[in-house]
């Protein structure tokens, strides 16, 4: 059981750390955290889903919680359940893009807000380690089924606005996927790849941030007329797309196209992790919204979303995040308003990109590093002439370009991002920052 509480939710490798014995410890610990009444859970298709919410779902009702089943559904379906039906709690079982002998929980509270290892995850695994439940009530829970899939269907729909017929291929990497391009049936042409549940994932690794996982898609998407081709990650809360080209779409100029599209029906506060592009910022500015950076991760994008009402938020990693998906992921409603844009426009999506490629980014690179924090500290000793954000790491930004550092939550490891105005100039920056780094 060591080791699997994490940052921003619980995972392991089934059978060994994670067992249904596990998953009834984390029910019943769940249920005392939270105090829940009702818990609103979905599971991905992994051949062990089943069986840890049977033992998950014991122990939520052995502590009087009632359980909302839904069975097969991807993450962000869970979101809206459990904010659409009035959950005290969720819980999404998924080891989103790991391999097929990982598994695990995503947590939340009413209306879908997140519970981080700051805010909760760390009180269950003491619970479950000193077995600290709350006595149980002389009621139980009970369990009952609800399928989401068609109001979900419904509300992501809403979003759309076309203006000519949008033909798509959706790699949908034998996950969760399959059921979250169910939304889109009929509202648009898609030709899938792997839509067949596995969780074995016979294919490839559901993680479109990886190029190689892609190459089918683009294979696809070059051999027929499509407007674009989108890959889904193994719960389906992130989204990868390629152009009509085939070309991989960096993840910071989808956020630019959303924001675009949002920004057009109404103004407001749009979110943008601190690792994109300068043009993010500069295109939601000239489309009449609101930028404002934001730090990496789930649970911090979200809350700051809910304090500002963002419209809608965007991540490096391909997560996207809409207000009216109760400030959570959806990769449908991505999905959708990129086709908007798509069918509007004249141009296909290769030259829609261009105005937004300004600049020139190094791409996320890690280093393996004895001591992360000295590290960090070095790099802010060394430009100190820059201007200095501490929102997330460190980042240093000059008139014509910026980095930014992190640590990683689970290893000795950091995170560099860097971006110049000349491909010239980021190599040498990157190059540069690069050997202070590995001193």
């Amino acid at each position: 059981m060591a080791g699997i509480f994490k940052a921003y939710d619980i995972r392991g490798i089934y059978g060994e750390a994670l067992t249904e014995d596990v998953a009834f410890k984390i029910g019943r610990a769940f249920a005392t955290f939270t105090k829940c009444r009702k818990a609103v859970v979905g599971r991905d298709m992994r051949p062990h889903s089943k069986p840890l919410f049977d033992a998950l779902a014991r122990g939520l009702t052995r502590q009087g919680s009632d359980v909302i089943d839904l069975g097969l559904c991807s993450t962000p379906m869970s979101y809206y359940a459990n904010g659409l039906l009035g959950g005290d709690a969720g819980l999404m079982i998924t080891a989103s893009h790991n391999t097929g002998e990982w598994n695990g929980f995503k947590l939340s509270r009413k209306q879908a807000i997140p519970i981080s290892g700051d805010t909760g995850i760390k009180d269950i695994e003491r619970i479950v380690e000193e077995e600290s439940y709350d006595s149980e009530p002389r009621k139980r829970g009970k369990v009952s089924r609800y399928d989401i899939l068609p109001e979900y269907t419904a509300h992501v729909r809403r979003l759309a606005d076309f203006q000519r017929p949008v033909r798509i291929a959706a790699d949908l990497a034998n996950a969760m996927g399959a059921v979250e391009i169910k939304t889109l049936d009929g509202l648009m042409a898609i030709d899938p790849l792997f839509e067949t549940l596995d969780g074995t994932f016979p294919n490839h690794e559901a993680n479109p941030l990886k190029a190689e996982t892609l190459a089918k898609l683009q294979e696809k998407v070059r051999s027929g007329a499509y407007d674009f081709g989108v890959a889904f990650d193994g719960d389906a809360d992130r989204a990868g797309f390629v152009d009509e080209k085939g070309q991989i779409v960096p993840m910071d100029v989808i956020t630019c196209l959303i924001a675009q599209d949002l920004l057009a029906k109404e103004k407001g506060v749009i979110f943008y992790d601190l690792r994109s592009s300068w043009a993010v910022k500069e295109i939601i500015a000239e489309s009449g919204g609101t930028p404002m950076m934001s730090r990496v991760g789930h649970a911090f994008i979200k809350q700051q979303m809910r304090e500002n009402n963002a419209i809608f938020a965007g991540e490096l990693s391909g997560h996207y995040y809409f207000r009216d998906n109760f400030f959570t992921e959806s990769s449908s409603m991505a999905t959708i308003c990129v086709a908007n844009i798509v069918s509007k426009a004249r141009k296909p999506l290769s030259e829609l990109m261009k105005p937004m490629r300004r600049y020139f980014a190094s791409g996320e690179i890690n280093l393996h590093v004895a001591e992360p924090p000295a590290v960090l500290q070095r790099l802010r000793k060394k430009y100190g002439d820059g201007k200095l954000i501490t929102l997330d790491g460190v980042s240093i930004e000059y008139p014509d370009w910026w980095f930014n550092i992190r640590s990683s939550n689970t290893e000795p490891l950091v995170r560099l991002n860097l971006e110049a105005k000349s491909r010239k100039q980021m190599e040498q920056k990157r190059d540069e920052v690069l050997a202070e780094i590995k001193e």
